[in-house]
C-alpha cells in the first residue's frame, strides 16, 4: 500500500492523507460485520485530515451481570405481605389475642421470649426475641391500640431489622353471622443483611402465613371452635 502512494508524486501532503482516509474509512466498513461495536470519528476531512481515528471494540454477553440486573435483590430488601380473611371470631376477640403480646411466647412461631414492659391508654411497649439460635433478634416494639379495631406494631433499635411493622385491622364479618368479623392484615420489613434478604424472599409468604395461622389457632383455645366450618383458601 506504502508503494501506491509514493506512484503518487503530483499529489500534495493533504490530499494523500484524504486518501489515506477514505482508505481507512472502506475497510472499516468492511469490519462493521465482524464487530459488535464499531465507532469511526470523522471530522471534516479537508479541514483537519491528521485527526481521522478509527476504534473498533467487541463485547461479549456476561450471563452474571444479567442475572444482577434481574435479581430482586439489586436495590430493594424490603418485603411486604398482605391478606384479607373472614374469621369465625368476634372482633374483639381477635383483638384481645393480638393485643395481649405476653403471651405471644406461647404460640407465635419464633417468638422465644415476649413480655409488656410499658403501657397506658392506647399505646405499649414491649420487648421481644424472635428467631431461633444462633439467628435471634432481641428488639423492641412499640404498639398502638384501638380496641376492637387495631393493632398496630412498630419494631425499634433491632440489630437484625431496618425496619418490621405489622397491622392487624379488624372489621364486621358477615352480615347473618355475628360472631364474626374481617382481619386485614399486612406486615412489611427489611433486613439489615442481603443474605438475610434472599432468604426471606424465599420463605417469607408461607412463615407469614404459619404466623396468621397460629393467631387463628389461639383464638380458638382461648373462645373456643370457630364458627366458619371451610372458607377458602384458609
Amino acid at each position: 500500500m506504502a508503494s501506491s502512494f509514493n506512484n503518487l508524486p503530483k499529489l500534495g501532503k493533504a490530499s494523500v492523507q484524504i486518501v489515506r482516509a477514505e482508505i481507512g474509512l472502506f475497510n472499516a466498513r468492511r469490519c462493521h460485520h465482524t464487530c459488535r461495536v464499531l465507532t469511526v470519528k470523522t471530522p471534516e476531512l479537508l479541514t483537519k485530515p491528521d485527526d481521522v481515528q478509527i476504534t473498533q471494540c467487541r463485547t461479549f454477553f456476561n450471563p452474571f451481570e444479567k442475572a444482577a440486573e434481574l435479581s430482586p435483590f439489586k436495590s430493594n430488601r424490603r418485603k411486604e405481605y398482605s391478606e384479607r380473611r373472614i374469621l369465625g371470631y368476634t372482633m374483639d376477640e381477635m383483638y384481645q389475642v393480638v393485643a395481649d403480646v405476653n403471651e405471644y411466647k406461647h404460640f407465635v412461631p419464633w417468638c422465644l421470649s415476649s413480655n409488656v414492659v410499658s403501657q397506658k391508654p392506647g399505646h405499649a411497649k414491649a420487648k421481644l426475641e424472635v428467631g431461633f439460635e444462633p439467628l435471634v433478634e432481641r428488639y423492641t416494639s412499640t404498639l398502638t391500640l384501638a380496641q376492637p379495631h387495631l393493632v398496630k406494631a412498630v419494631c425499634t433499635d433491632g440489630k437484625l431489622f431496618n425496619h418490621l411493622i405489622t397491622v392487624w385491622r379488624f372489621s364486621p364479618g358477615l352480615p347473618d353471622n355475628p360472631r364474626t368479623c374481617t382481619l386485614d392484615f399486612w406486615i412489611s420489613f427489611e433486613f439489615r443483611s442481603a443474605l438475610h434478604s434472599k432468604l426471606a424472599y424465599m420463605f417469607f409468604d408461607e412463615v407469614v402465613k404459619k404466623m396468621v395461622k397460629a393467631f387463628e389457632k389461639r383464638a380458638a383455645v382461648v373462645y373456643g371452635e370457630t364458627t366458619i366450618r371451610v372458607q377458602e383458601g384458609g
